[in-house]
């Protein structure tokens, strides 16, 4: 087989071309750390927090290239809805089954809560709320993204939130009409014409049109990734998400078209999307090669895919389900597709790993629009503690304690005793005020 950069770099499992993979695969995760792009998005994040709508629009006209007032950032529920009933049939068709099975699948993760009595007499529980108002951004530029309204809008909507607002760059030619009808068809409370980091900002910080939220989240460039993780803890983010990937493990039985086919699907993303085989087969490899120079000669974002398979794509030959396995959780990925003879065996192996596609079937594509689970996933290895986007990323969580007089004669003298341990005289004094004795 012709040695080439990419994707055709073939390499041992077991060897040390498989650690420098790692580390490129974790490295281009962190491309959102570059210090020139911290001070730029540091200086926008403070003089929007500081010039709210002013700052805002400044930003947008600079930016965006599109001169707005401040009063025509938002749009509305009643004009989501006009734009939802002017969709083409059959796309509306489209994005209400996708939402209808998005919310079936995030129904499961409703979480109640519960009380209970334990031996002493305490009664102990948990009280689950949803939070109150989230910010979701969908990303702009020179392409639409409804299923990200969708997949972020709707997780948040099932667990309760009271209000749900999408930021989205905005267009000399308006906010493209899909993105509006998938934000009404969410359920979302207003859509937000503004983009970039000064968007994030005025989400985190409000402005006098914009509402301040308590949690942000959705993909977006470089900037909104390094203001996202620069506004953590003014409010809370779902996470810092690094470009796309696939890992898909094929055995000699695997068809090498629909692999490559799958590769460049994730390729086509952005130059820094990663694309990785894992395959027992050297003659696959080989097979898929062809397949995916031939694909490369024709789809329309073919200088997007050779880039990113150029620069992180990798065939990493294995000698069987187990090695598999261990090089798929030392990888962690955002997308694991699974085209071999017993899918269900390996599956069961993975540990770490954002969504897995059981199956020669189950191409990720049903997992970005239409399968149920939310598409925003963790990325660059993050899988290893991370996960998908869901209802519990909008749930809070407050723990109740009730003790009766008895529970406090009880438990109360070994309670002031932990804290006379720790100094803290104050609290002892507070059981001890109760129990009606001195502390001698």
């Amino acid at each position: 087989m012709k040695r080439r950069p990419g994707l055709w770099t073939v390499i041992d499992g077991r060897g040390m071309a498989f650690e420098r993979l790692l580390h490129r695969l974790r490295e281009r995760g962190g491309a959102a750390t570059s210090p020139r792009i911290d001070r730029e998005v540091k200086r926008i994040v403070e003089q929007v927090r500081r010039g709210g709508d002013r700052a805002l629009v400044a930003f947008t006209r600079r930016f965006d290239r599109v001169r707005l007032r401040p009063q025509e950032l938002s749009i509305g529920p009643e004009e989501l809805r006009v734009a939802e009933r002017a969709l083409p049939r059959r796309q509306a068709r489209a994005l209400k089954l996708a939402a209808r099975r998005i919310a079936a699948f995030h129904r499961h993760q409703l979480e109640k809560g519960w009380i209970y009595r334990d031996g002493s007499g305490f009664r102990l529980g948990q009280k689950v709320e949803p939070l109150e108002r989230v910010g979701v951004y969908v990303p702009g530029g020179t392409a639409a993204y409804p299923s990200s309204v969708l997949m972020n809008v709707i997780p948040a909507r099932v667990a309760g939130v009271r209000e749900i607002v999408v930021a989205t760059p905005p267009r000399r030619g308006g906010v493209p009409l899909s993105v509006r009808a998938a934000a009404a068809v969410a359920g979302a409370s207003a859509l937000y014409q503004m983009g970039g980091a000064q968007a994030i900002a005025a989400l985190a910080f409000g402005t006098e049109s914009v509402p301040r939220v308590d949690k942000i989240c959705g993909p977006g460039n470089i900037y909104v990734t390094a203001a996202k993780r620069m506004i953590f803890g003014q409010v809370d983010i779902d996470m810092v998400a690094g470009p796309s990937e696939v890992l898909v493990v094929a055995d000699s039985a695997a068809r090498a078209r629909l692999v490559a086919v799958d590769i460049v699907a994730q390729a086509e993303h952005d130059p820094l999307a990663a694309a990785i085989l894992v395959t027992t087969s050297s003659a696959l490899a080989y097979r898929v090669t062809r397949e995916v120079d031939t694909l490369l000669e024709t789809l329309p974002r073919r200088r997007i895919a050779r880039r990113a398979l150029e620069r992180f794509g990798a065939t990493v030959l294995v000698g069987g389900v187990e090695e598999a396995a261990e090089v798929v959780n030392r990888i962690a990925p955002e997308h694991l597709q699974l085209m071999v003879q017993r899918p269900g065996r390996l599956a069961g192996l993975v540990r770490h790993a954002g969504a897995i596609f059981v199956g020669s079937d189950t191409p990720v594509a049903l997992g970005d629009y239409i399968a149920g689970p939310s598409h925003v996933l963790p990325t660059a290895g993050t899988a290893r503690f991370s996960s998908p986007l869901g209802v519990y990323d909008f749930l809070k969580r407050s723990s109740v304690v009730q003790a009766s007089p008895a529970v406090l004669e009880k438990l109360g003298r070994v309670a002031a005793e932990l804290a006379e341990m720790e100094g803290l005289g104050a609290h002892a004094l507070a059981v001890y005020e109760r129990l009606g004795y001195n502390q001698a």
